[in-house]
Order: C-alpha cells, then structure tokens, then sequence
C-alpha cells in the first residue's frame, strides 16, 4: 500500500529531510572509511573514542546545570542508563523546532532528559514524566529547582500505561507535541501506541535504545527485551501513520513523525 504523503509543518519537513541527508552522509562516509562509523561490534561509535570525543568537543552546547546532573548521574551504579548527552541535545533542538508546549517522558531516571526538555520550553510549558521510582528522580530534582524550571515538570509516579491511559481518559489526545520513550523495553510498543494517540499530527515520538547494544540483529530466545525493540522496529518500518528516522546516535535512536 501506498504511504501517505507527508503532511506535516514545514519546519518538521525541513528538519526531516536535513536528518536524513545527515545520515545518508554518515551511511556513505562508513562506507569509504568503515572506522570512522563502525567502530564497535554494534555498529556505534564507542563511548572512549576518539571520534565521539570529537563530537562532543565541536558540537555539545550543555547548559552548566545539565552537565552538573550528567556527572552527578554518571557516578550512581546505572548510570549507563542515563539517555546520551549528544542524543539529549537533537531532542532539545527538536522540541525548539516544532514549538513544543506539551511533552511526555516515559522513564525519567535522575531527570537528565526531563531537564533537557523543560529547560528550552516555553514558562508554560510542561513536561508529563513517567517513572516508577521516585529515589532516582529525587537525585535530579534539586537541580531543576536549581535551574528554575522545576514548575514545568510534572512528574509521575506510578506505571507509565497507566499516566498514559490517565491522560487519555482526560481527553488529551492529540493535545502533545513531542514524546521521548526510554523505559522498560518490553512495553515499547504499548508506549507507542499510547504516545501515537496523545501527540498532534506533527509531532513526534523519540524512541531510544533501538539497537539494544547490537542485539537486535539476532535477538535471542529468552531476550524479551531486545524481541520487542526487534519487533517494534520491523512495525515502525512498516507504520504509515508516521514517517520515521533511525539514528546511529547513542544505543540508536528513531524518531518517528505523526501523520
């Protein structure tokens, strides 16, 4: 069947086309020099290399309280859970792009990503973030206070479906701009159906960790987790409802565009 055609503001399809031109280039350079894209068995750049430490170095505009956070989260024993600091700022100039108001966050962690968002929404801008555990988000808090934009997080404690079903019975569909999904795998496609529901036509769902450390490309049998981002992936390839970007950015990231 034919995908529909795009449909969405000219600033979403502007950014779109400049991402996939972007990663068209990347594509080819790995092509011609394997080591500057391949560099790990996964197909990422590496935390230690010397390459991505040239990313960050030319590229990473981090405000001092994020960054503050970054190493503060860094030293907890999950802090590999934390989304990566380069991924956090395309989110950032994502949201900037399409004027985002209302956001959603599925899986907060200490609130680095949460920072991210609130920081460059509007005074009246809020962000819906879903955890389950209040311990770690208690780490960022006092730094979203410290920034001033504790007022634009709204944080959730209880199972993410059930904000989002909350948030749906509320009649808040089609009311979000943006949604950033990066919670337990095994409800990725829950999230996004749910998320698919909330944002307006042109938003957009970040949904993170779509290579699983390289998992995905043979998920084995009792892997649920990495089955599910597998299936997820093999469905958003297929979903016309949306129009999708796959990012080798951090443990991979899709961005999908609502229709």
């Amino acid at each position: 069947s034919k995908m529909p055609l795009l449909s969405v503001p000219k600033e979403v399809a502007v950014g779109t086309a400049m991402l996939g031109v972007a990663f068209a280039t990347g594509m080819l350079a790995g092509k011609r020099y394997p080591s500057l894209v391949f560099g790990t068995p996964s197909g990422m750049i590496g935390k230690n290399s010397p390459l991505r430490q040239y990313i960050l170095d030319h590229s990473l505009r981090e405000h001092p309280i994020l960054k503050k956070l970054r190493l503060l989260t860094a030293d907890h024993p999950w802090g590999r859970m934390m989304v990566s600091c380069e991924q956090a700022q395309l989110m950032a100039n994502l949201v900037k792009l399409i004027k985002a108001k209302k956001v959603i966050e599925v899986g907060v962690f200490t609130g680095y990503n949460a920072l991210n968002m609130a920081l460059v929404l509007p005074d009246n801008g809020r962000v819906i973030a879903c955890d389950i555990n209040e311990d770690y988000a208690k780490i960022g808090r006092p730094l979203w206070k410290e920034a001033g934009v504790e007022h634009k997080i709204d944080l959730r404690i209880k199972p993410a479906i059930q904000t989002l079903d909350e948030l749906l019975a509320s009649g808040e569909a089609e009311t979000f701009d943006f949604a950033f999904i990066d919670a337990d795998k095994e409800n990725y496609n829950e999230y996004y159906e749910k998320c698919l529901r909330l944002i307006k036509k042109g938003g957009i769902i970040a949904i993170d960790n779509v290579f699983w450390n390289g998992k995905v490309l043979k998920p084995r049998k009792g892997d649920l987790a990495a089955q599910s981002i597998h299936h997820l992936n093999e469905k958003l390839l297929r979903d016309a409802r949306v129009n999708i970007s796959m990012l080798p950015m951090g443990d991979g990231v899709t961005l999908a565009f609502k229709l």
